[in-house]
């Protein structure tokens, strides 16, 4: 790390997705001339280490335990998993899921090195064991990656007797769910269907 200032905090913006060296070095230099801007940003990005937690249920992110959505009346016989805690926000944005939720913080990648112990796969099946859930939506994003992990969480819960299905692909191969409008979630949602090993 280098002693000076700018040059550590372009490396350091450089680090975020779709941030290169070019873009690091102007946003520096913008918050050169902006510096009660680049206070308020320094205060809110300590504040989302010091106050952000998982929540104990769903997994998502939140700076209450549990989270807003599990301490709401929700229909609590569904439950749909997601990729990442910014696809709950998309779903929510659709208004038209009333369900649960549970984050999985990622998705199967082995080559990555995203193993099935890295996801919250564990916390999912002790949830499915100790509540009365009748519906698994496994809304993973129709990648490879969400393709792979809802066909292996779909051999998970073959034998558990409850209905799993998979979000309809109304959302465009290769779209990422926080993306998506709220029209292609709904319809995605509405047209979903039943997961069989080897389908989606």
């Amino acid at each position: 790390m280098t002693d000076d200032p700018i040059r550590a905090a372009i490396v350091q913006l450089k680090r975020l997705p779709g941030v290169g060296e070019k873009t690091a070095t102007r946003f520096v230099y913008w918050l050169l001339r902006k510096p009660e801007i680049a206070t308020a940003m320094a205060r809110a990005l300590s504040e989302l280490e010091e106050r952000v937690v998982e929540c104990q249920h769903c997994c998502n992110l939140t700076t209450s335990n549990p989270c807003r959505l599990c301490s709401i009346q929700r229909d609590d016989d569904i439950l749909c998993v997601v990729e990442e805690p910014q696809d709950v926000l998309a779903f929510e944005r659709s208004g038209e899921y009333r369900g649960r939720y549970h984050v999985l913080h990622g998705a199967l990648s082995p080559l990555d090195g995203v193993t099935p112990d890295r996801l919250r796969i564990r916390p999912l099946l002790d949830r499915l064991r100790g509540e009365t859930i009748r519906e698994v939506i496994l809304a993973t994003n129709p990648t490879v990656e969400g393709d792979t992990t809802a066909l292996y969480l779909g051999r998970l819960l073959e034998d558990t007797g409850i209905r799993v299905t998979r979000l309809a692909h109304g959302l465009s191969v290769g779209t990422e769910i926080e993306y998506a409008n709220a029209i292609s979630i709904s319809r995605a949602l509405k047209d979903r269907r039943e997961l069989r090993e080897g389908k989606s």
